[in-house]
């Protein structure tokens, strides 16, 4: 989940190297991801003021694999996948809309 902004300035660039809020691929070595069960969750946690703007991105991480760049599950409690390299646009098969719907995101 990323600002659309952040998104759109990605993809026009060839490639979206932010890993989480305000971090960048080079800060943190790999971008944040969560798996869709995990996606609601992560949101509230990262995202709590609600910004109008936020989408979900759809990740093929098959994509990426084959394009050499690691997907690895990590964490202590709950593991969630990091992706270790930029994220090209063409292995996003879609871009959710994400609102905040009675006390929850929603896709």
């Amino acid at each position: 989940m990323t600002r659309r902004t952040d998104w759109e300035a990605g993809r026009d660039a060839g490639a979206y190297e932010l890993s989480g809020r305000d971090l960048t691929l080079a800060d943190e070595g790999f971008i944040h991801f969560s798996y869709p069960h995990q996606c609601a969750a992560t949101a509230a946690r990262i995202w709590p003021d609600q910004p109008a703007d936020l989408v979900v991105l759809v990740v093929d991480e098959s994509k990426a694999r084959a394009a050499g760049v690691e997907v690895i599950d990590e964490g202590s409690a709950e593991l969630f996948p990091h992706l270790y390299g930029a994220l090209l646009p063409a292995w996003v098969d879609d871009v959710l809309p994400a609102t905040w719907v009675e006390g929850a995101f929603t896709w």
